[in-house]
């Protein structure tokens, strides 16, 4: 599966409902029949009830598409040329890609996911046109076309933050009162391939998904259908409100199966008031590491419960270790919400206030004891790492990555790693048609298939090397181990 649905819903919807809107009269073929081709005659209701089902979407999507935007980067990239004898080289060309964004205030900011302007040299918004409808075309090629400025991203979340230069602008709002159900109808609203202003329809098919079992992240999930381009556009619910922003699918073929994946509007709005503030996000640690609980380490170390989290590490310098946690403490509560998963545990910490203590309730054997933490503000590495990049020679397509050379500017912000040659990640390039490689922000990649990798230039020219179906081994080093990676090309 590749991370790159609803008229169906509809018409499901539809048949559903007509039991309880009534019997449809039978349509025989006998001579006393009126047989009237393309009509379905619904008793008690007539046609009225399908009609207003009709119009919520549409005045829906009329409510929100003028908030939603289209986001054109350009950024240089390699691709394979010619010299004057034959061969093949690695040209620098200038490239565009297309994504989504949703206006959340009226002054110009714009919201989005951080892969979508990864490496951008030049970023335009344009705004929607006045939609045209089959007998009134006069709306089209009318869209305003603005250029953008980049406040600040935030890689873990995969979410940026641009500001256009204007004003009352249409906008969307957060949905932060309400949290999203199982089955609950949404719309997704992009770009899909660069169409503007797309709208489908679906449900939410997990509130709470956690794709990547090590990375506590957590998604809502919708069968929406979600396509290249829709990236950084909004899911929002009935009422036009955000519930969340579209980011990635899960796709063997690259187009939508149903398995779309959108950050919460909680999250995107934390990070919206952190990058508008401070151009990036603050956020707390405590110095503890946690992990899932499960029902052999609950037997094996005698904890009280077999299920939530419990703390694995606890950093001996720590803001958690001087409140006197421990390795081995079970976390039942922090701020007073309920800690049922990883996926809970990190963002309760990720949403905490940077000025305020942290109460975390946990058991001590049979024991539930209190402690208030005094937080530190967290250093996010790859943030800086990101302001680093040279966006010309950063970007490896084929491996679908953004790295920097580890020079001693990366050397400062990396101190504690085992070797200070090769290559550092610094995002992944979502919308290219790499294979994913199973590399994250923060990988050092040393040597692929054996050869010694020291610098951008040095992986580019072995991954432009490699054909479809070959074999790929990295060796890489991830938070002080090192591992191989292994993959092939498509």
């Amino acid at each position: 599966m590749t991370r790159h649905p609803i008229t169906r819903l509809m018409i499901a919807i539809c048949f559903a409902a007509l039991p309880a809107i009534g019997v449809c009269q039978q349509l025989t073929s006998g001579p006393s029949a009126e047989v009237r081709p393309h009509s379905l005659v619904i008793a008690g209701a007539s046609s009225e009830m399908l009609t207003q089902f009709s119009d919520s979407p549409q005045q829906l999507a009329s409510k929100v598409s003028p908030a939603v935007v289209q986001i054109e980067v350009t950024a240089f990239g390699t691709a394979e040329g010619h010299d004057h004898q034959g061969s093949n080289t690695a040209v620098m060309v200038r490239q565009r890609a297309i994504g989504a964004g949703v206006i959340v205030d009226p002054d110009g900011y714009v919201m989005t996911n951080a892969h979508v302007v990864a490496g951008a040299q030049q970023i335009r918004i344009i705004l929607p046109a006045v939609p045209a409808t089959f007998f009134d075309i006069s709306g089209i090629g009318k869209a305003r076309v603005l250029n953008a400025k980049l406040i600040g991203t935030q890689n873990d979340c995969d979410l940026a933050l641009l500001k256009v230069d204007a004003s009352n602008l249409p906008t969307l709002s957060f949905n932060l009162e309400h949290s999203p159900q199982l089955g609950e109808l949404v719309f997704a609203v992009g770009s899909p391939e660069g169409l503007q202003s797309s709208v489908t329809m679906g449900a939410i098919s997990s509130a709470l998904r956690q794709p990547n079992p090590d990375n506590p992240m957590v998604y809502l999930q919708t069968d929406a259908p979600i396509n290249p381009g829709n990236s950084g556009g909004p899911l929002v619910d009935v009422t036009g409100a955000i519930v969340g922003l579209n980011t990635f699918i899960l796709s063997s073929s690259g187009g939508s199966q149903g398995l779309g994946f959108a950050i919460p509007a909680p999250i995107v709005n934390f990070v919206y008031q952190s990058l508008r503030r401070y151009g990036h996000v603050r956020h707390i640690e405590i110095g503890a590491f946690a992990q899932t609980i499960t029902p052999t380490m609950a037997n094996g170390l005698g904890l009280a419960q077999n299920w939530g989290v419990v703390l694995a590490d606890v950093e001996p310098d720590g803001a958690a270790y001087a409140a006197c946690l421990r390795p081995g403490d079970v976390v039942l509560s922090i701020d007073g919400h309920r800690i049922l998963g990883l996926p809970a545990f990190a963002v309760t910490l990720y949403q905490h206030p940077i000025d305020q203590e942290v109460k975390i309730d946990v058991l001590r054997g049979a024991q539930k004891l209190s402690f208030n933490i005094a937080p530190i503000l967290a250093r996010d590495r790859m943030d800086e790492l990101t302001g680093v990049a040279n966006p010309i020679i950063s970007r490896i397509g084929s491996l679908g990555i953004v790295g920097v050379d580890f020079d001693s500017e990366v050397r400062s912000l990396l101190p504690d790693v085992r070797f200070d040659t090769g290559v550092v990640v610094v995002g992944l390039d979502r919308e290219s048609n790499s294979v994913d490689t199973g590399l994250r922000p923060g990988d050092i990649i040393h040597s692929l298939n054996r050869t010694p990798i020291a610098s951008i230039e040095q992986l580019r020219s072995a991954s432009a090397q490699l054909k479809p179906e070959d074999s790929v081994v990295l060796h890489i080093e991830r938070e002080g181990q090192l591992r191989y990676v292994a993959f092939e090309m498509e």
